[in-house]
C-alpha cells in the first residue's frame, strides 16, 4: 500500500509541475486556435476562424490586462464579415501576440518562426519553414520570410 501511495504521490508531483510549467507560459493555451487560423487564411477560408478566435479571446481575457490587446485582436478576427476582414484582424491579432511573446519571453513552442510578408508588411508566426502566407493565400503562398525563431 504504502508503494500505491509513493506512487500517487509521485504522479500529482509530475502532474502538478507539467500544470506549473504551462501555467507560466499562457501563451501556449492560444497557439492551437491560433495556428488554425494562420492555416485557414492561407487556404483562403474562414472555416472555424470565428470559434479559434473566441477561444483566444476567452484564453487571453483569463490573462488580465496583460493579455488585452491579444483579447481585443481576437475579438475583431471574431466578427470580421469576410475573408478581407479576417485577414486585417488576423494582423492586429499577430502583431499582439508577437509584442507579448517578445515582451514577456513566453514559450511559442519548438519549430516555431516569426515570418514576414514585404508585399503586405505584416507579420505572422507559424510553424515549420515553408512559409504559408495567411494575408495573400493561395494567390502569393510563398511570399514571405522567416525572421527570426521565437
Amino acid at each position: 500500500m504504502t508503494l500505491m501511495i509513493r506512487g500517487a504521490l509521485f504522479v500529482m508531483l509530475v502532474v502538478a509541475a507539467t500544470g506549473v510549467a504551462r501555467a507560466g507560459d499562457p501563451l501556449l493555451t492560444m497557439l492551437d486556435p491560433y495556428f488554425r487560423i494562420q492555416s485557414a487564411l492561407s487556404d483562403d477560408k474562414t472555416d472555424g476562424v470565428k470559434a479559434d478566435a473566441a477561444a483566444i479571446a476567452t484564453a487571453a481575457k483569463a490573462m488580465g490586462e496583460s493579455g488585452a490587446p491579444i483579447a481585443t485582436a481576437a475579438d475583431a478576427l471574431g466578427s470580421a464579415a469576410d475573408l478581407a476582414g479576417a485577414r486585417t484582424a488576423f494582423s492586429q491579432l499577430s502583431d499582439a501576440v508577437i509584442a507579448f511573446s517578445e515582451s514577456t519571453r513566453a514559450e511559442v513552442g519548438d519549430g516555431v518562426h516569426a515570418m514576414y510578408c514585404p508585399m503586405a508588411k505584416k507579420q505572422w508566426l507559424q510553424k515549420g519553414d515553408k512559409v504559408s502566407n495567411p494575408y495573400y493565400g493561395k494567390a502569393m503562398l510563398t511570399c514571405g520570410e522567416k525572421k527570426k525563431s521565437t
